[in-house]
């Protein structure tokens, strides 16, 4: 299989002298090509891999995500058209058009609100006595509650979290995925306006703050493991 999503240069560049062709996790696999050429050229390539081992590309849950192209031909397997979406669900987290993972987490969001509101009937059951239910008189400020409760705000929270998991990103071999995509700068012409919030933006910001540059967190990263 990795010879066929490999094969020629079709992937985006990664490293000044390598290219990501594919990502594969169990049975997922999502080709990575950069133009509608190289696409069709990698699904031909697949399929005839599969084919070759008693292995069909399942059409249904197979989908086309198209990002920054004007180019709308269609990718064919088998005589049949691959759908085109703008947002499907990959390994669990929503992948869009547009980048980034506002969508993924507004849909996380709606999931745990809707799980909050199917207990509403216990909310405003009237079996259930107020005292059971508790009622706080005493309103006060968030800093005082955070004290009270011996936890810190959700940003430093998210903050906190985000920096150890970076640690360990970075403590990861050289050729790993993770650590390469958090340092990658991805190709192509920005466009107008003001650029987005990605995490490694983020990073950068908090970096500053630090006085910190990236050389710097690699060796505190390696300095941990001993």
């Amino acid at each position: 299989m990795k010879t066929s999503t490999s094969e020629g240069k079709r992937g985006i560049q990664w490293t000044s002298r390598m290219q990501l062709d594919d990502l594969d996790f169990a049975d997922d696999l999502a080709l990575l090509p950069q133009t509608q050429e190289q696409m069709q050229e990698k699904t031909n390539s697949v399929a005839a891999a599969s084919a070759a081992v008693g292995l069909n590309i399942h059409k249904g849950k197979s989908k086309v995500l198209r990002y920054n192209t004007t180019c709308t031909n269609p990718i064919p397997n088998d005589g049949q058209d691959l759908e085109d979406v703008k947002t499907f669900i990959y390994l669990g987290s929503i992948i869009d058009e547009q980048g980034g993972s506002d969508a993924d987490v507004k849909a996380r969001i709606g999931k745990a609100r809707a799980a909050y509101l199917q207990l509403r009937n216990v909310w405003n059951s009237k079996q259930l006595s107020t005292n059971t239910k508790i009622r706080w008189p005493d309103t006060i400020s968030n800093n005082v509650l955070w004290e009270r409760t011996n936890q810190i705000p959700a940003e430093d929270e998210i903050k906190k979290k985000r920096w150890e998991w970076i640690g360990h990103t970075l403590r990861k071999a050289h050729n790993c995925v993770t650590r390469r995509a958090l340092t990658w700068n991805p190709e192509g012409q920005k466009k107008r306006g003001r650029p987005k919030n990605t995490l490694r933006r983020e990073m950068e910001i908090d970096m500053r703050k630090m006085n910190k540059n990236w050389m710097e967190l690699e060796k505190k990263a390696e300095d941990r493991v001993g």
